[in-house]
């Protein structure tokens, strides 16, 4: 995938988590949900790891410490 592929990809499973986590909130027995929001996490889980090996860190929690402020050097999304 490239970035913007890859970004809209991290957008559906980030809404499809919140989403599950609406209906688990009515719903807190349900193994479906449940499941269902643990395959969304693993998924987005591995996309940002993808996204970040690939385009560098997505949010400023995923900058590591000893990287330096690498942050700051990748292009901004609209360039």
């Amino acid at each position: 995938m490239n970035q913007k592929q890859l970004l809209m990809h991290i957008m559906e499973v980030s809404f499809a988590m919140t989403e599950a986590v609406l209906f688990l909130d009515t719903h807190p027995c349900s193994k479906d949900a449940l499941e269902y929001y643990q395959k969304m996490k693993a998924l987005r889980k591995e996309a940002v790891t993808q996204y970040e090996k690939q385009f560098g860190p997505l949010t400023t929690d995923c900058v590591r410490d000893t990287s330096g402020w690498e942050w700051s050097q990748t292009p901004w999304p609209w360039e």
